[in-house]
C-alpha cells in the first residue's frame, strides 16, 4: 500500500492530479494521507454531491403534491390513475439507476453529476407545461411525469461515487450524510410547492416545475466548479458481474426494497392516501411532507448506528418497527381513525430512515469481509471494493421499484376491494419476512458475517 511517505512532494500530498479535476491517486485507508489532504478533499465532494442529489429527488418527487392540485386545474383522476402517476417516476428511476451507476467510471464522478443535475431541466420544464393542457389526456401525462425518473438515477452514481472517497470506518455516516441529503428533497419539495404555487393569489401549478430549472442549473455549475473525479472510482462492467455472484447482492437487494423501497413508495403515496382514505387535501398539502422529512434525518444516523453496533442488528430492529407501523396504520384505516394514521405513517417513516441507513452501511462490509475471506491483500481489497460500487448500482435500482410497487399494490387494493386494508395487510407480513431473512443470514449466532459484525 502506498504511504504518506511516499506521496509527499514539497509538503504536500501529490495526488496525480490530471486535466479535468481528476484525482489519479486516492488513499483514504491510509490514515496520514486521509489527515494532509483526503478528509478535506472528500467532504467538498460530499457537500456537492448531496446538494446536487437533492435537487435530483426534489424533482423525482413533484409529482407526488402536484396530483393533489390536478383536479383544480381541469384533470379529472381517479384515486387509482393518481397513484399508478405517482408511482411511475418511481419506476423509471429505478430502471435508470443501474446505468447511472455506470455512467461514473465511463464520465467521472464529478462530470456525470454536471450532466445528471442538467438533464432535469427536462422533467421540470415538461411538468409545467403539461399541467395548464389537460386536453393532452391521462396517457401523454403519464409520459411525462416519467421523466421525473431522472432524478432518482441521481442517487445510484452519486452513492456509488462517494464511496470511494471515504475510508472504511466512516462510510456509513457519510453515505448517510450523502442519502439523507437527497432523500429530504422528498420533504422539501412535498413542503414547498404547495406554498410556491398559489404565491400571489389563485393557483399556478406550472411553478412546481419552474421553480426547479435554476436550482438544477446552480448544481451543475457547483459540481462544475468544486467536484472532482477519482480514477479509482471503477464500477465497470466486470466488478459488476462480478458482484451479480454473490448471493449477498441479492439478499440485500431484497432488503432494500423494503427500507429505502418503503420510504419512497411511502414519500409518494402519503399525500394521496391522506386525501383519498379521509378525504385530508389540506393535510396532505400542510403535513404530508413531515414523513419524508423525518424518514431523511434519521438516515445517517442509522448510518452512525449501524458503524458502532453492525448494521443488520439495526436493520432487523427497523423491520420490527416497520411491522409495527403498518399494523398500526391498518387499525386506524379499520377504525377511521386519522390522528393514528398519521403517527403510525411518522413511525413507518423514521424505521425506513434507519434501516436505509443500517442497509447501505452492510453493502461495503460484507464486500470488505469477504475481501478479507480471499486473503486481504491490497489488489484482493480494491477488487472487492469495486465490486461492492457496483454492486451498490444494482442494489440501489433493484430496491427502488419498492417506490414504483408500494403506491401500485394500494392503486391495486383500493381499485379491487375499495379500500387500502389489503396492502397493509400484505406489508406487514412482507416486513416480518425481511426480519427473518435478515436474521438468518446476518445476525444468527455462529455465522461468518455475524462475527465480523456486518
Amino acid at each position: 500500500m502506498t504511504t504518506i511517505a511516499e506521496t509527499v512532494e514539497s509538503g504536500e500530498v501529490d495526488l496525480r492530479r490530471r486535466p479535468g479535476r481528476w484525482i489519479g491517486h486516492w488513499s483514504p485507508e491510509d490514515a496520514g494521507f486521509w489527515r494532509a489532504a483526503g478528509r478535506r478533499i472528500a467532504r467538498r465532494n460530499l457537500i456537492f454531491s448531496i446538494f446536487a442529489e437533492h435537487i435530483g429527488f426534489s424533482v423525482w418527487l413533484l409529482w407526488s403534491i402536484v396530483v393533489v392540485r390536478l383536479g383544480d386545474v381541469g384533470w379529472q383522476l381517479t384515486t387509482s390513475q393518481k397513484l399508478w402517476l405517482t408511482a411511475v417516476p418511481s419506476g423509471v428511476g429505478a430502471l435508470l439507476r443501474l446505468p447511472y451507476t455506470f455512467a461514473v467510471p465511463v464520465f467521472g464522478g464529478r462530470n456525470w453529476t454536471i450532466v445528471s443535475a442538467l438533464l432535469l431541466i427536462l422533467p421540470c420544464t415538461g411538468l409545467a407545461w403539461a399541467v395548464e393542457h389537460p386536453e393532452i389526456g391521462y396517457l401523454p401525462l403519464v409520459l411525462i411525469a416519467a421523466t421525473a425518473g431522472v432524478g432518482g438515477g441521481n442517487f445510484a452514481s452519486s452513492m456509488a461515487n462517494i464511496s470511494f472517497f471515504y475510508p472504511e470506518r466512516e462510510k456509513g455516516w457519510a453515505l448517510g450524510l450523502n442519502a439523507a441529503g437527497g432523500n429530504i428533497g422528498v420533504a422539501v419539495v412535498q413542503f414547498l410547492v404547495p406554498q410556491v404555487i398559489v404565491l400571489g393569489g389563485g393557483l399556478a401549478l406550472a411553478r412546481a416545475g419552474l421553480m426547479y430549472v435554476p436550482l438544477a442549473v446552480a448544481a451543475a455549475v457547483c459540481a462544475y466548479l468544486f467536484m472532482d473525479n477519482l480514477a479509482e472510482a471503477k464500477a465497470d462492467v466486470g466488478p459488476v458481474w462480478s458482484s451479480l455472484r454473490h448471493r449477498d447482492t441479492w439478499i440485500m437487494s431484497l432488503l432494500y426494497i423494503g427500507t429505502f423501497g418503503s420510504f419512497i413508495g411511502y414519500s409518494a403515496a402519503f399525500p394521496t392516501l391522506l386525501t383519498s382514505v379521509f378525504g385530508r387535501s389540506d393535510i396532505a398539502l400542510g403535513w404530508a411532507f413531515l414523513g419524508a422529512g423525518i424518514g431523511s434525518v434519521f438516515r445517517p444516523f442509522g448510518g452512525r448506528l449501524a458503524d458502532s453496533v453492525g448494521g443488520a442488528r439495526v436493520t432487523v430492529g427497523s423491520f420490527v418497527l416497520m411491522a409495527a407501523g403498518a399494523y398500526a396504520a391498518l387499525w386506524s384505516v379499520e377504525h377511521r381513525n386519522l390522528v393514528v394514521f398519521f403517527a403510525a405513517f411518522m413511525l413507518l417513516f423514521v424505521a425506513t430512515g434507519i434501516g436505509n441507513g443500517s442497509t447501505y452501511r452492510m453493502i461495503s462490509k460484507i464486500f470488505q469481509v469477504k475481501g478479507e475471506d480471499l486473503g486481504g491483500s491490497p489488489e484482493t481489497m480494491l477488487a472487492m471494493r469495486r465490486q461492492a460500487a457496483g454492486a451498490l448500482g444494482v442494489i440501489s435500482s433493484v430496491g427502488a421499484f419498492g417506490g414504483f410497487l408500494v403506491p401500485i399494490c394500494y392503486a391495486w387494493a383500493k381499485s379491487n376491494y375499495g379500500g387500502i386494508q389489503p396492502a397493509l395487510r400484505f406489508y406487514v407480513g412482507f416486513f416480518v419476512l425481511l426480519l427473518a431473512v435478515t436474521w438468518v443470514a446476518y445476525v444468527r449466532p455462529g455465522s461468518r458475517m455475524a462475527r465480523a459484525g456486518v
